[in-house]
């Protein structure tokens, strides 16, 4: 195994790289997707070194004695580091990161996110896609596959996509997606006070069921009927040949439902939550 301690601005490059896992603590980590030799592109760096492993194709990047005594470096150090990786196009990426932000491009293998207050940017990701957070932001666009998000209080803001999933659950994150469902995909959506707003192709073919307790519930769809029950509202029905499926549920936050035709993707605002 080939490893390095890295304390200050650095570039390193290596023959073969079949996964990246990192783990950063603050600052920003790049992962690029390239034809060219994989590399590792170090900026600036304070607190303790950052340790570089490369065995058998796995790329490691994390920082020197993570666990072992690092509160009391978060006391009294600042801890962070700027950090952009170019690996395949077919590269697994897993990354772990406390308050780092992350951009992630062009990557089509699976990608892993664990944040807890950073924000992430993803572009023309086709890969499945694994993103769990705390407080931290996920936005992304061009993606292709499924996306699989949790988050307390984080948002998730997709636009311009076709995903065969979209499994979203949140407390009072706010979930607002622009996508194509690719042929019949499912999307499902569970949040307690988040709003969600999602804009689909008019043409879509979709049983749809979208359920609040509070929150109000808003859809362009005229086919769709609207039902008042004892504890919930529900708009449900079928779009086109109802082969997909879109289910969201929340307690109290807003859910809008609209349609898109031709044209851009633009942005869309979740309703507010009834008072």
């Amino acid at each position: 195994m080939s490893r390095w301690t890295i304390d200050e601005p650095t570039t390193l490059d290596f023959d073969g790289v079949v996964a990246l896992k990192a783990t950063l603590i603050a600052g920003s980590v790049s992962v690029l997707a390239s034809d060219d030799r994989p590399s590792v592109m170090i900026g600036d760096i304070e607190g303790p070194p950052l340790l570089v492993g490369h065995e058998a194709g796995m790329l490691t990047i994390t920082h020197e004695r993570l666990w072992e005594g690092v509160l009391s470096w978060l006391r009294t150090h600042p801890c962070r580091a700027a950090i952009t990786v170019t690996v395949p196009h077919d590269c697994p990426v897993t990354l772990n990161l406390v308050s780092a932000d992350a951009v992630i491009a062009g990557m089509a293998a699976r990608t892993s996110i664990r944040s807890g207050a950073g924000s992430v940017t993803l572009d023309g990701v086709t890969g499945d896609i694994d993103a769990n957070t705390v407080s931290g932001a996920i936005e992304a666009q061009g993606l292709d596959g499924t996306v699989t998000f949790t988050s307390v209080s984080g948002d998730l803001a997709l636009a311009g996509g076709a995903v065969d999933t979209l499994a979203a659950r949140t407390v009072s994150g706010r979930i607002a997606a622009d996508i194509d469902p690719a042929g019949p995909g499912r999307i499902e959506i569970n949040t307690v006070s988040g709003e969600v707003a999602l804009r689909i192709p008019e043409s879509a073919g979709s049983t749809v069921a979208l359920n609040s307790a509070a929150g109000r519930i808003e859809t362009a769809f005229p086919e769709l009927g609207r039902e008042e029950r004892t504890v919930t509202r529900a708009v449900t029905g079928k779009l086109g040949d109802g082969s997909g499926r879109l289910t969201v549920n929340t307690v109290s936050g807003g859910i809008a439902l609209l349609g898109r035709g031709g044209g851009e993707v633009s942005e869309i605002t979740p309703p507010r939550r009834e008072k």
